[in-house]
């Protein structure tokens, strides 16, 4: 697997981004009112706020959020010049076309991300100055008693159900790959200097992998979307606080404005959603239970090769 610097040099992270540092009051008006008409072909069970912003650091947002025809997700590009924001909203738009008319089904979606990886890949290839482009990938999409979620790079989907938070999407960068080996811990991969280096992006090559997982719905599921520069500008404490907020409008704002407060270095994209559906229990089979062996939680989601 190539490793993709797709976040910039590390040696000019190091320099502050000195090529793309400017003052605050120079910065692009960043989109932070998100409040806007229902998106379509969403299910009226869903409850959604959104926000992206392009930070106190970046020129551009090459982010692009993708709402709509049941999708819900973060695409978060990179590339030179303009290379990010047209691989993000590529794969964005792309997305939406495939899943006007489908229905939504791990395989479904597996198929829509590759249709559009490839006319991304093969944009580039005609044109030189597109070389390198690429995008993140993390997407929602709701059936009727499911949800699946698709995953390429670092951006993440975290879901709150009870008492627990857990992020179901697993990251594909460096570090991560580092930690899930041993190698690092995750308070060391949080300030590793090669963090921003993700192993998988979504145009950079001919055919992309696609982790797809399948969570059951329930009644009250909140589940929180978003690129590294909201989950990598606070910890994991503060994340879960800021997203459990009440009232979901809230939540985002609040979650956007920590960001900003705590350095607003990249893009910042995020997109909750409350699920307010009611479903039947599901049927499980009595398992002989251990005095010592640990019940694995109820909303274990299962991976779709």
């Amino acid at each position: 697997m190539h490793k993709f610097n797709l976040k910039g040099k590390v040696v000019d992270r190091m320099k502050g981004i000195a090529a793309e540092t400017v003052k605050a009051g120079e910065t692009e008006e960043r989109a932070q009112d998100a409040h806007g008409e229902r998106p379509a072909g969403m299910p009226e069970t869903l409850r959604i706020a959104w926000r992206t912003d392009v930070g106190l650091i970046r020129r551009n947002n090459q982010d692009a959020v993708i709402l709509g025809n049941g999708l819900m997700g973060v695409a978060d590009g990179m590339g030179g010049h303009n290379g990010g924001e047209i691989a993000s909203a590529g794969l964005r738009d792309g997305l939406l076309r495939e899943a006007e008319q489908a229905v939504p089904g791990a395989e479904a979606l597996t198929e829509a991300v590759r249709k559009v990886n490839l006319e991304l890949w093969e944009q580039q290839e005609k044109d030189a100055s597109l070389t390198g482009m690429g995008t993140t990938l993390t997407v929602l999409w709701p059936s009727e008693t499911e949800m699946i979620i698709g995953q390429v790079g670092d951006s993440r989907a975290y879901l709150i159900r009870g008492d627990k938070m857990k992020q179901v999407t697993s990251d594909h960068s460096m570090v991560a790959d580092m930690v899930r080996r041993g190698v690092l811990t995750e308070e060391q991969a949080a300030c590793h200097p090669m963090r921003n280096y993700i192993t998988r992006a979504v145009g950079t090559d001919e055919q992309v992998d696609v982790d797809v997982t399948v969570v059951r719905r329930e009644h009250g599921d909140r589940w929180l979307v978003c690129s590294d520069g909201l989950h990598g500008q606070m910890d994991r404490a503060e994340l879960e606080r800021l997203a459990r907020t009440e009232d979901l409008e809230e939540a985002a704002d609040s979650l956007l404005k920590t960001a900003l407060d705590h350095g607003g270095k990249d893009n910042i994209s995020l997109v909750l959603i409350q699920d307010e559906g009611e479903f039947e229990p599901e049927e499980r089979e009595e398992e002989p239970k251990t005095a010592t062996a640990e019940p694995e939680p109820e909303w274990e989601g299962e991976a779709v090769q």
